[in-house]
């Protein structure tokens, strides 16, 4: 594995362990060259999934760039690092086992609005009016008309 921080391609491993979830292998490395210490995670691939975006276009899915849109969503709430890798994870594991290479980007979108509503609601909301494109306030006060199981929010 190549540091990160001098390049240097002989680097050590000093510490390997399963993640919490058994998901993954978690191992803590070491350059020899620069001192440089970084973890690196090793994951099990079933197959290369394609997105294939609204537009027509396929690009690479990177399981990287799912994870830091959820973090967006999470920002500065009150949710355990451990619980957001699980959904993560837990949404590879189904968009692999769905047996195409190709996955439309609203899939995933829907897969992570199914994960946030369980983790957390203001996140939830947050990721929906970026993923729904939200314009106005009504469209925040419908979304939480949904959260909440009612026709009208109260006080309407």
């Amino acid at each position: 594995m190549r540091c990160p921080y001098c390049s240097n391609a002989e680097t050590q491993v000093k510490d390997s362990r399963p993640t919490e979830d058994g998901t993954a292998i978690r191992r803590r490395r070491y350059c020899p060259d620069c001192g440089g210490r970084f973890t690196t995670f090793e994951r099990v691939q079933l197959r290369e999934l394609q997105v294939l975006k609204k537009t027509g276009r396929r690009v690479p899915f990177d399981r990287d760039k799912l994870m830091r849109s959820v973090q967006v969503a999470l920002r500065k709430r009150p949710v355990e690092p451990e619980r957001t890798e699980r959904m993560v994870s837990g949404i590879v594991r189904r968009l692999e086992s769905l047996g195409e290479s190709d996955v439309k980007s609203e899939t995933i979108g829907k897969l992570v609005m199914e994960g946030l509503k369980v983790l957390d609601d203001v996140a939830y909301v947050r990721f929906a009016s970026v993923y729904k494109n939200f314009r106005e306030a009504k469209d925040f006060e419908e979304l939480l008309g949904e959260l909440s199981g009612d026709e009208e929010l109260p006080g309407h």
